[in-house]
């Protein structure tokens, strides 16, 4: 795959005219307001019926379970479904890259989490509300003192108590935390043993269970509509019909790697609708800002900036291309080949946004040219799902072990 074909055009075009219609003259509040984005989410969700498509899929994968047949990935197969997922976040990314954060996390991490590894009756309790996003979900597993070692560092427990289990912890920087509906909580089995040696577990939690707080949205640096929160649990009682699988012998780490990847691959969507849009208002200025009684892209250094903007653009792009290519043949990207993609990414569209700061002079300093604003979401793309230090240390592991190097 090399380009769109017509009909993702006219798919990219009617969502794109969406995000302009019902985003972008509210961007203000949902930058500055403290207004959630769930409801536009749904709206955007239910418009190009990816709520009516999720249940369908949802169903035939309850079915086959049911009847002990192979399954199919809830996420779908490739060709037009994965372009429905991957144009989205795309476009949105033009404008509000935390809209993608809020509902990623909600609709992939969070559902995939329990799709992969619930029961079936757990994927029927709590997972379809997700897809849909008629409830909202949080992914839980980092904590204040982990940060990147996010099992080494985990202080989070679970302890037996006859048939229940009592789980005591916090976490922070937990997308959709203030306002998620389903939570699922990673954390270790406290059997007074080294916390070392700690079986890890994860338990799916709901808003209201006694001992459960969820702070207000934390004030952030970019991705403001995207809420992020603290959670605190105290004693939380839950039974083994929250514990995922409902078995200790679900192998969570595995499954977190699982949520990893899927977060590494996303970053190269969420990159190429900011890189698209810092270039698109960058030759924009550059054509009809005036200074020294010409306009600013007939200058040389001016013209470096947008060509290095339109390589990293077709770069991102065949990466996002590559990702279709692959999901169309059913294969998805290893670990250290999601880290290479989301290194390349969000290092591609900071480098874009600060230069497009830079171009832009001292307007671009200022919250109406909205290139500020994508300087600001993009940096986080270095950060979360692991930091470009982590990411460079994923792909160099799996290189000395000889995976990765094949062409």
């Amino acid at each position: 795959m090399y380009q769109w074909s017509d009909e993702q055009l006219m798919v990219r075009e009617a969502v794109r005219r969406f995000v302009e219609d019902e985003i972008k003259p509210n961007l203000d509040e949902l930058e500055h307001g403290d207004t959630p984005p769930y409801d536009v989410l749904r709206k955007m969700i239910r418009t190009f019926g990816i709520d009516a498509m999720a249940r369908d899929s949802f169903k035939r994968r309850i079915e086959a379970e049911k009847a002990g047949e192979a399954v199919e990935r809830v996420e779908g197969g490739g060709g037009m479904g994965s372009a429905m997922a991957i144009i989205p976040i795309i476009e949105l990314c033009r404008y509000c890259p935390g809209m993608v954060t809020a509902m990623g996390v909600s609709v992939g991490l969070t559902a995939a989490a329990i799709m992969s590894k619930g029961t079936t009756r757990q994927k029927e309790r709590w997972a379809l509300d997700l897809l849909t996003m008629d409830k909202i979900g949080s992914w839980a597993i980092t904590e204040p003192d982990s940060g990147s070692d996010a099992f080494g560092a985990m202080k989070s427990t679970a302890r037996r108590d006859g048939d229940e289990y009592v789980l005591n912890g916090s976490k922070t920087f937990i997308t959709n935390g203030p306002y998620a509906d389903t939570i699922v909580f990673i954390c270790k089995l406290d059997e007074g043993n080294d916390p070392k040696d700690r079986k890890v577990l994860t338990f799916v939690l709901e808003k209201g269970m006694p001992g459960l707080e969820q702070s207000k949205p934390l004030r952030k640096m970019g991705m403001h509509s995207s809420p992020t929160g603290e959670l605190f649990v105290s004693d939380v009682r839950v039974g083994r019909e929250h514990l995922l699988g409902e078995t200790e012998d679900v192998p969570a780490r595995s499954g977190a790697k699982d949520t990893f990847s899927m977060e590494r691959t996303g970053v190269a969507a969420m990159a190429l609708g900011i890189v698209e849009r810092c270039l698109e208002l960058s030759l924009d200025y550059a054509r009809n800002r005036v200074q020294f009684g010409r306009p600013i892209g007939e200058f040389q250094l001016i013209q470096l900036k947008l060509a290095k903007m339109e390589v990293a653009r077709l770069n991102i792009q065949n990466l996002v291309f590559r990702q279709l290519e692959m999901a169309a043949d059913g294969t998805g990207m290893s670990l250290a080949e999601a880290s290479a993609c989301k290194l390349y990414s969000a290092q591609a569209a900071m480098d874009v946004a600060l230069e497009a700061v830079q171009l832009f002079g001292g307007n671009g300093y200022m919250a109406e040219f909205h290139v500020e604003q994508l300087a600001r979401d993009a940096k986080v793309l270095q950060i979360y799902a692991g930091t470009d230090e982590i990411q460079v240390s994923q792909i160099a592991r799996s290189l000395l072990a000889g995976a990765g190097a094949e062409g």
